[in-house]
């Protein structure tokens, strides 16, 4: 922990602790559902007479401190229940205790702020009103509503959000058009390392959705908040014991049904939560405990160029891969998170979440690669090979913090120590088992070939392409990889209410310290030499199920790996891969806010420190040496802020944001490895860029929320996003400090990039209507993004720029959803679309080989139904339209790789007692 840190937090601990004056009285309470002792988070509660106001907390407490002696009234306001109104008495230096019971609004069924869909929306409405910020919230009610496997699926129902998808599965998040490295993960507001070695985003299919109970996305970030997010902030809050009142269960068995492989998996995930007595108070430990379980056995079928095509003479191709794909996932994880109030001043947690997530994928490919390239339906001369990969790669993620929030009289001291541990391994596995055309059955070592549709591509080849005999093995690469990614964190923050001219006011400070180290360790090892038989025949098995066409044999991957008896240790990709990085953030920030009238005024800045080192390896292939690299420097920001939120009335706000943010770029960007290659006199080099500047950006907010009554929510919001830094890769080879480099591949940044974009959300339960109707409800968002980005490359040392759109940035994403609740079922139709969007730029002069990938929409259904108020069944099926995925190059009729998957439909039965 560095001295600046030290001194920074000794000033703010002595700051905080020297305003102890004798406070007036208070006043503190809960608020819960009266159907199942439910806290609501979100409520809000005024003090009429003197326009202030608190907002209850996810366990439902609220508190108004140094409130003068006097007769009072509060008004509770929550959508989705009647307006409660009651007197309280203030006394000097006491404290009065009001809990209000929240039924839902007259004449409706009581579960629309207990359980199920319009619950869930309401949940979220309310914290989405009630924030000083822009926030987007889901709910576990609402999470259960959908047919979703993990955290990122969850979130691609939220405006403004989309996913970037693995075999069908939501992986990464995209906020506002910002790609995943550039937005944080926090678990229980607790900063999230990625498990990936090249990447800062975090792989949110890791986390299992059972063990959820609530998703907020912060998208105009407040100064106490760290300010690591481009686009957004994300944020996984796990269960705790006082988020309902007594004993609570909740178990859930299912089974899936792979409609691409026609295997069947099971899922099985339980939590459970209880409060118990501790000394004299009663019901003051708070414990919650929650485990999942999800194997799923699956599969894909593709087909990809790569981009390989040759636009200078037409459209003809150069290669191209079939490949079929066999996975299996195991999604676990665990949670235990422990609250304990020794009084009414003082709350302590420690809160623990660990997911485990393996993946373990058989891929077989044919690789075609013409002699010269061909046009659609021409036929070429082709080389061959068959190839095996056969990986399992298991990714963890580890959270805990311990801390605690005291209220001192006049101030709120809250304070947390946490740790975080993700990371990646990949024990020894194939990474590529290649099978060569045997010349000593196909003589010249080619197959004539040809290929139809430029999109979904199929081939036509003689038999003897598909025959096992017609191949041999030729080389066998191993690897294993082991990436780990620790941080620690310690923050301090004081909150002080007061008054300024007789308005509510409130300030806050105080600073924290994050260390941060991230490793990655790479071993590759060749073999070429194999005695016996090497016939593919020898290592095939069953043909293949291939959906676009005839695809061959199978290959044994246990097989292989036995054939092989030495392997050669590559020295060039075990060194070059490996690093250790650290960052050390020390940061402070000051914010107040006011409310005057009908306005509330945020403001505040915030100060960061980076020290960043990196150590690596640069290999020299003329030489084969390999020597030690390390970089060093530090960064400094100031960070202002400042949020506007004007209340039209109760239902109607408007908000306004002006905030700053900052982002280090990827760990493969920064990477100290360094590759130097020489042929025939020219030289080559391929390196990270430690020293590259991080991403800055401004971000301005306006946008309008009205909230009509029941499930219902109209906004509308435009942003805009000014970043300087830009990081994009290019060539600088015979530019100044690279002119003996014929070539040298590396990231740098840029000047300018630029976002602008709208978003809308509306939802509506339509309670006016007669029954059975009144249980009718829809809900949509689309958000319209445009974005511009400076690229270029060195053409003999003249700089050539081009823009480009924001890589991961859809210009329009959208969802729809058509649903209908009653007392015993709930059922609901999903549209999710997100338009093209760039995915990788391969040449930064040349626009024509940009891949994108194209336009998606999937569409999901999902049924529960209540045997009792206990049992639930529920029904789901997902990608009912078999959307593809499919990217290409130049324009949508070029392949880069078109993959499908199928439909999944899944059966099971939840039972729960509140």
């Amino acid at each position: 922990m560095n001295r600046k840190f030290i001194k920074t937090a000794m000033a703010v601990v002595i700051a905080g602790l020297a305003g102890g004056a004798v406070a007036d009285g208070r006043i503190e309470g809960k608020v819960n559902a009266t159907e199942k002792g439910i806290a609501l988070q979100g409520a809000k509660i005024r003090i009429a007479e003197l326009n202030r106001e608190a907002v209850s907390q996810r366990d439902g407490r609220f508190v108004f401190l140094d409130v003068k002696p006097g007769n009072y009234t509060l008004i509770t306001s929550y959508i989705g229940a009647d307006d409660i109104k009651r007197a309280v008495i203030v006394q000097d230096q006491k404290t009065t205790r009001e809990n209000f019971q929240l039924t839902g609004v007259s004449g409706l069924v009581e579960n629309i702020i207990v359980i199920g869909q319009v619950a869930g929306i309401n949940k979220a409405l309310n914290k989405q009103r009630s924030a000083d910020n822009i926030i987007t919230a889901v709910s576990a009610d609402a999470i259960g509503q959908f047919p979703d496997t993990n955290v990122s699926e969850s979130l691609q129902r939220l405006p403004g959000l989309s996913i970037e998808r693995d075999q069908g599965e939501g992986r990464y998040v995209r906020v506002r058009g910002m790609g995943p490295d550039f937005n944080a993960v926090t678990i229980n507001g607790v900063g999230v390392p990625g498990p990936d070695a090249d990447r800062r985003a975090v792989a949110l299919d890791v986390i299992p959705s059972d063990l959820l109970e609530n998703l907020t996305v912060t998208k105009s970030l407040t100064p106490d908040m760290d300010a690591n997010s481009l686009g957004g902030s994300i944020d996984v809050q796990s269960l705790s014991a006082f988020d309902r009142d007594g004993f609570f269960y909740q178990l859930t068995a299912e089974g899936s049904f792979d409609e691409n492989t026609e295997n069947t998996s099971p899922k099985i995930a339980a939590t459970a939560s209880n409060q118990f007595s501790l000394g004299d108070d009663e019901n003051n430990l708070g414990v919650a405990f929650g485990i999942s379980s999800f194997k799923r056995e699956f599969g894909s079928d593709n087909v990809e160029t790569g981009g390989a095509w040759n636009f200078d003479e037409g459209a003809l191709l150069e290669e191209l891969e079939q490949r079929d794909y066999r996975i299996t996932r195991e999604r676990s994880g665990i949670t235990l998170n422990l609250d304990y109030k020794p009084n009414d001043n003082t709350d302590l947690y420690w809160r623990n979440l660990y997911s485990e997530y393996t993946d373990a994928e058989i891929r077989l490919a044919n690789v075609i690669e013409f002699e010269d390239a061909v046009a659609e339906g021409e036929v070429g001369s082709a080389e061959v090979q068959r190839e095996l990969k056969d990986r399992t790669e298991t990714q963890k993620i580890l959270s805990t913090s311990l801390g605690g929030q005291t209220r001192l009289d006049k101030w709120t001291l809250d304070y947390r120590a946490a740790y975080s541990k993700s990371g990646e391994d990949e024990p020894q596995n194939i990474a590529g088992a290649v099978f060569k055309i045997d010349d000593d059955v196909i003589a010249d070592e080619v197959f004539d070939l040809s290929y139809g549709n430029n999109r979904k591509i199929h081939i036509n080849a003689p038999a003897e392409f598909y025959q096992s005999t017609s191949y041999k093995l030729d080389e066998v690469e191993l690897s294993s990889t082991n990436t780990n990614d620790e941080s620690t964190a310690f923050n301090l923050d004081f909150t002080r209410d007061l008054e300024l001219g007789n308005k509510p006011a409130q300030i806050k400070f105080g600073a924290k310290h994050s260390a941060r180290e991230k490793d990655n360790d790479v071993e590759v090892w060749i073999a070429e030499d194999f005695t016996g038989d090497t016939s593919l025949s020898t290592f095939s098995g069953g043909a293949v199920d291939y959906k676009h066409g005839q695809f061959g044999s199978s290959i044994n991957a246990a097989q292989v790996k036995a054939a092989v008896t030495d392997a050669e240790w590559d020295k060039e990709e075990s060194s070059i891969g490996d690093y250790v990085v650290t960052e050390d953030t020390s940061a402070a920030y000051v914010m107040g806010r006011v409310d005057i009238n009908a306005w509330r005024i945020l403001t505040g800045v915030r100060y960061e420190n980076t020290e960043f080192t990196a150590q690596g390896n640069s290999y020299d292939a003329d030489s084969g040496e390999v020597s030690a690299t390390s970089f060093e420097n530090s960064d400094d920001y100031f960070l202002p802020a400042l949020h506007i939120r004007y209340s039209i009335n109760d239902k109607t706000q408007v908000r306004a944001a002006w905030t700053n943010s900052v982002v280090r770029p990827g760990f493969a960007e920064l990477s100290p490895g360094r590759l130097i290659e020489e042929d025939d006199g020219d030289i080559a080099a391929e390196f990270g860029n430690p020293n590259l500047k991080s991403l800055e950006s401004s971000n301005i907010d306006l946008g309008i929320e009205h909230f009509p009554g029941v499930a219902s929510v109209i906004s509308a919001f435009a942003f805009y996003k000014s970043i300087d830094n830009f990081v994009y890769q290019t060539d600088l080879g015979g530019t100044a400090g690279y002119e003996g480099f014929d070539e040298a591949v590396t990231y740098v940044n840029g000047n300018k990039a630029d976002i602008l974009g709208v978003e809308f959300s509306a939802s509506k339960q339509f309670t006016s209507l007669p029954s059975p109707w009144d249980g009718l409800l829809i809900g949509g968002n689309a958000t319209f993004v445009d974005s511009s980005a400076e690229i270029g490359g060195y053409d003999d040392s003249e700089f050539i720029a081009r823009d480009i759109p924001m890589p991961s940035q859809s210009d329009v994403s959208a969802n729809f959803m058509l649903g209908y609740e009653s007392d015993v079922m709930s059922m609901r139709l999903s549209a999710n679309y997100k338009s093209n969007y760039l995915i990788e730029v391969s040449d930064p002069m040349d626009a024509v080989k940009d891949t994108y990938v194209d336009d998606q929409m999937q569409l999901d259904f999902s049924l529960r139904y209540y045997l009792s108020d206990s049992i639930k069944l529920h029904f789901e099926a997902l990608n009912l339209t078999d959307e593809v995925y499919y990217s290409y190059v130049k324009d949508a009729n070029y392949n880069s790789q078109y993959e499908s998957y199928g439909a999944t439909y899944k059966l099971g039965i939840t039972f729960m007692h509140f």
